[in-house]
């Protein structure tokens, strides 16, 4: 725990904590109870009845008429002298605080702790024991041991904060709550090279800080490193309001906001440890910022508070006190997150979103969250935007917040991509190497692009979504945002699933949202044999698939015909790549080489086809106009044409015969004789 050299100068000057009076009017060897009853050890007999709620302090009028404003009132602004009872329901403290106070009236030792001093001190004003009455009352002894004993330690001052929870509004209106906050704030706010580890033995206190700052050379200084958290599990015992005060004076001096959300986180996680899962059992925090086990002090080792969740599955089941505290912490947690990005995590703002629409949360608050929300939504994961809607009769998951979410982040991308320089928190040590990694790789709207298709893919399956949500939410990204399709289309296809009943008119309608030519093969060759698509769809999937290999084979000739050696290193890349794609992808992919050469030999079949068709037809034409020239002239004519024609092609024919023949007198005088006949004639 914090210490301070100042602490043994002042437990030396007050005696170790140990208060008495010099004088009193009454001597006493103490106080004796007896039952619910307080007993002066005295032989005067008490003249005096005090009752603190169901207490009573038998007393003597003039030890507590010396050093009590309020009670020289009580009694003498009756102007009963004889009054022997006077009742105290209202003291702050209660009875402890009172018998203290009565204790020291008559000058019994007091043993001032950091259990009972604001109480003591609360008590102190309202008896208005002051410095008007006696010198060195229990006000200005109180106010001493507060100042220069409790606000220098650590522990101490934990202590006090915790112990101010049942003195409100006194605690208050004598600033003790504010001094405590301060001083805690200071203390965490400190330079870790000022703290150094004491090990006492005890498990409360096994890693307890001690303050020393004046002992710059201790030997144990540098043995161990201050973790940055240690003041986390200390300050979440308070309660909320006091816990809000310790974080608004922590911002005041000027933590780092990651440190401060990171406390915040670990806070919630204490008292609102519960979420509903699926089958409605409590889950844990575990995404929050868990300080070091060694941190816990020794006056938060005994405290077992903390509001618990127990929630089935609707806020009617939630006790209404328990859920107007739950809201009051929440509210509380919304107002002092850090405004800078990245100083809580993305999960537990979707968490706490999703209690804050559990339990009603004031909407100003809600909508602050969501934008919070908004600024992150590239680090969300689907199993935190699974948010049930808690509107009866509506969808299972609301869907309208997630598309609220989405509509802050695209605004908030595009004010900071105006902005010339943009740095994410998730370059600095906050987030460890693989979430820098991850986050290093696409930007951030492709990332929330597949985010938002594996959401539609699981809110899909429920039969009261509307196509229209279901259309504006896959809309909402622009074209930019997806280089792939294939998680759209698997939404796509779940929703025809799920919805059987549309009409076609709703499905082109639904298929329009997703773009074909974005597809992978995969995705094409099921939704090529996909039912459920209308029909214009698979053609368009067709054709682009066709598109698409044309284009990859006249790149792989343009690429062939470049040279030998651009085209080995394409080939070892075609070949790493094969290897690394799944062995059902390697199969589909064969299927449709097959049917792709398939419909090639088809196609160069039917080209062959209509050019014989196209050469006929040629022929035909010409024959037409061959015929009709013809018809022109007259039938007698063309009958004399037909005969002149046929006796020269006879005539050549037989010429052409005898030649070829050996010549003789007979065939000579054969010939001979057609000409006489031809002269007879003439």
């Amino acid at each position: 725990m914090w210490e301070s050299e100042s602490e043994s100068v002042a437990e030396r000057e007050y005696g170790n904590g140990v208060l008495s009076s010099s004088k009193h009017g009454v001597k006493t060897d103490g106080f004796e109870q007896r039952g619910r009853d307080w007993y002066v050890a005295t032989d005067i007999p008490s003249d005096l009845l005090v009752q603190v709620g169901d207490v009573c302090f038998h007393l003597h009028k003039y030890p507590l008429l010396a050093r009590s404003g309020k009670m020289n009132r009580i009694i003498y602004e009756t102007r009963d002298p004889d009054m022997s009872k006077v009742v105290l329901d209202d003291i702050p403290g209660e009875a402890e605080a009172f018998e203290l106070a009565a204790k020291f009236c008559y000058g019994v030792a007091v043993d001032l702790t950091a259990a009972n001093i604001s109480g003591l001190r609360c008590g102190a004003e309202y008896l208005e024991m002051t410095e008007d009455l006696e010198e060195g009352n229990l006000i200005f002894k109180t106010e001493a041991f507060l100042s220069y004993v409790v606000l220098s330690s650590w522990r101490d001052s934990i202590v006090v904060l915790k112990s101010c929870e049942k003195l409100s509004p006194w605690a208050e209106n004598l600033q003790i709550v504010r001094r405590c906050s301060e001083s805690i704030a200071w203390k965490a706010c400190a330079n870790p090279k000022g703290i150094r580890w004491a090990y006492t033995g005890k498990h409360q206190s096994v890693s307890s800080p001690k303050w020393n700052e004046r002992n710059e050379s201790s030997p144990s200084r540098g043995q161990q490193q201050v973790p940055p958290d240690w003041w986390f599990e200390d300050a979440s015992i308070l309660r909320i309001d006091h816990f809000v005060r310790v974080i608004t004076a922590i911002k005041v001096k000027g933590m780092r906001f990651e440190l401060i959300g990171a406390a915040i986180m670990h806070y919630a996680s204490k008292w609102l440890p519960g979420l509903i899962s699926e089958d409605g059992f409590v889950v844990g925090d575990e995404g929050s910022h868990s300080s070091n086990s060694n941190t816990s002090s020794s006056g938060a080792a005994s405290w077992k508070g903390g509001l618990h969740m127990i929630l089935a599955g609707t806020k009617e089941d939630i006790p209404t006190v328990q859920a107007k505290d739950q809201r009051m912490i929440i509210e509380s947690l919304i107002s002092i997150i850090p405004p800078q990005k990245d100083s809580v995590s993305c999960s537990f703002l979707l968490r706490l979103l999703r209690m804050a629409n559990m339990l009603k949360v004031a909407p100003a608050l809600v909508t602050e969250l969501e934008k919070r929300v908004g600024m992150q939504f590239e680090q969300a994961t689907l199993a935190d935007l699974l948010i049930p809607n808690f509107n009866k009769g509506e969808t299972m998951f609301d869907v309208d917040l997630v598309q609220r979410l989405l509509e802050h982040f695209l605004v908030q991308e595009q004010t900071e991509g105006s902005s010339p320089s943009r740095q994410s928190f998730s370059d600095k040590h906050m987030y460890d190497a693989s979430q820098r990694a991850a986050l290093a790789g696409p930007n951030a709207k492709m990332r929330v692009s597949r985010l938002v298709d594996s959401y539609l893919t699981e809110v899909s399956r429920d039969r009261n979504l509307s196509l229209t949500k279901f259309q504006v939410l896959a809309e909402a990204l622009p074209e930019s945002a997806r280089t792939c399709d294939d998680g759209l289309y698997r939404a796509i296809d779940s929703y025809l699933k799920a919805h059987p009943t549309l009409s076609e008119h709703e499905r082109k309608r639904l298929c329009r949202v997703m773009d074909c030519q974005k597809l992978s093969i995969d995705a094409c060759m099921h939704a090529a044999q996909n039912e459920r698509l209308p029909l214009r769809v698979v053609v368009q999937v067709l054709f682009s698939e066709q598109v698409k290999i044309s284009n990859a084979l006249s790149n792989t000739t343009l690429k062939e015909a470049a040279g030998e050696s651009q085209f080995q290193p394409m080939v070892s890349n075609r070949k790493s790549l094969l290897e690394g794609t799944p062995q059902s992808f390697q199969e589909g992919w064969a299927t449709a080489k097959k049917d792709i050469n398939t419909l090639k030999f088809e196609l160069e079949t039917v080209k062959a086809k209509y050019a014989e068709l196209q050469n006929d037809m040629d022929t035909l034409q010409r024959q037409f106009e061959k015929m009709s020239k013809q018809k022109q002239g007259s039938a007698w004519t063309s009958g004399w044409k037909k005969l002149g024609k046929l006796t020269k092609m006879t005539h050549i024919e037989n010429h052409e015969i005898g030649s070829q023949l050996p010549t003789t007198a007979a065939d000579q005088q054969t010939k001979k004789t057609p000409r006489r006949w031809r002269n007879s004639i003439s």
